[in-house]
């Protein structure tokens, strides 16, 4: 007895140290959204499982997406693990910058991820990035509001049934806005949303031949309904809010309607962060009558490793762990299945739990209306929802999101920014050797 106790003792401290002399620590730079710090609180879950220690880096959206792309074209080797999306990681991969995720394990199940995310995140084949999320874009509004104001929000609603809603639902004397959308300059943010409302009123960045395209009357009806909307029924300075600045407007119960990422609806019916958690209702994103484009845009934050890290395993282990269905179960079993990471997985739009959720089939009827081959009702030499899949893309929304949210903030006219925009993306595309 004594001497089995004695080899358990010592296996058990050769394990401990092994795994000891194995551990690493790796970096990640990630986004400070909700879901992605709720990872971090179970870090120690990976730890304990793993002996590996994680490090976090957490940024703001658009500092995140500088600081990421500055690191890996000039291979700084800051990070082990980069939180990237859609519009990156083909192009990154593409250019040799990061690991492939061609050798998951079986158990991870990378058959499972929903095509449209796993489509999204490859390059020719090859997945170079998993998926911790997946979204499109929905409405989220007040039921009480609505119902208070004699409406009825219809599941595929019209750009002007929205703004006819925000017009009922306003009531200063409450501080509540009528609607509350992202006017933030950033091409992944007030940009991101601007791009998907020009789709829905058949809009387009460049027609077949590359030409820019907001010289047309299709942007300027859609940037010119979007800031009539907003300087008429939302809040003030929402040249500066981006999705963090929104979702706390929301939940302190100060818009009627917010259009914007599917992932919000855990947070926006979250009792415990949320004053109007019981009185959120959901639909489609909307289109403008005559057009059939719905304003859905295609997103996955996701973990990719830059190539030459000298973590790469440490790394693959953290990723499969991340996105995995055992991070959902450990979610679920912790904070419900609400809460649990969205839009990645088959399995969990098939489990009976999640089917209970109330914003389950519309997050995943979101998704998959969005069409990256196919944004807007008339052709596009280009891939991408709310974003071109072209490297220059970066640069040239964020310059052109700028001067879009000038004309929000009143400093420029919606015709001057749709001049300087055609102007801006014409030298751009002529530099780039596009035209």
């Amino acid at each position: 007895m004594k001497l089995t106790n004695a080899l358990f003792a010592a296996s058990a401290l050769v394990s401990v140290t092994a795994a000891a002399a194995t551990a690493d620590t790796i970096t990640i730079a990630t986004v400070n959204n909700g879901d992605m710090v709720r990872m971090q609180g179970y870090t120690d879950a990976f730890t304990e499982k793993t002996g590996h220690e994680v490090e976090w880096v957490t940024l703001e959206e658009n500092v995140l997406r500088q600081r990421v792309t500055t690191d890996i074209t000039a291979k700084g080797g800051q990070f082990d693990i980069m939180t990237i999306g859609m519009y990156e990681t083909p192009i990154w991969g593409a250019n040799g910058w990061l690991v492939p995720l061609d050798d998951l394990s079986e158990e991870y199940d990378v058959d499972d991820i929903l095509p449209a995310m796993r489509d999204g995140l490859s390059h020719e084949g090859t997945l170079y990035a998993a998926p911790f999320y997946g979204e499109s874009s929905m409405i989220m509004y007040r039921k009480d509001l609505m119902e208070k104001a004699g409406l009825e929000m219809p599941d595929a609603p019209t750009w002007q049934f929205i703004r006819e809603a925000a017009a009922a639902m306003d009531d200063d004397a409450n501080d509540i806005n009528g609607i509350c959308l992202r006017g933030k300059a950033g091409w992944g943010e007030g940009g991101a949303f601007i791009t998907v409302t020009a789709n829905s009123f058949g809009a387009r960045w460049f027609d077949e031949e590359w030409t820019p395209q907001f010289d047309q009357p299709e942007w300027k009806e859609a940037l010119t309904f979007f800031t009539d909307l907003m300087n008429d029924h939302g809040p003030a300075g929402y040249a500066t809010n981006g999705f963090n600045e929104n979702l706390s407007l929301f939940q302190q119960g100060k818009c009627g309607m917010w259009i914007d990422a599917t992932v919000a609806a855990s947070f926006v019916t979250n009792a415990e962060d949320s004053e109007v958690a019981d009185q959120v209702g959901f639909a489609l994103a909307p289109n403008a009558e005559g057009h059939e484009k719905r304003a859905n845009w295609l997103w996955a934050w996701a973990l990719a490793i830059p190539a030459g890290t000298d973590n790469e395993d440490a790394a693959k282990e953290f990723i499969e762990w991340a996105t995995s269905k055992e991070y959902i179960e450990l979610v679920a079993a912790k904070e419900g299945w609400a809460n649990v990471p969205p839009g990645a997985r088959t399995s969990l739009y098939e489990s009976a739990e999640y089917q209970e959720v109330p914003f389950a089939a519309m997050t995943l009827e979101s998704i998959k209306m969005a069409d990256p081959n196919n944004p807007s009702e008339k052709p596009v030499p280009y891939v991408g929802v709310q974003f071109v899949a072209i490297p220059e893309f970066a640069g040239l929304a964020s310059q052109v999101s700028q001067e879009f949210s000038a004309v929000y903030a009143g400093q420029q006219t919606v015709d001057e920014a749709l001049a300087k925009a055609q102007d801006i993306a014409m030298e751009e595309m002529e530099a780039a050797g596009y035209r």
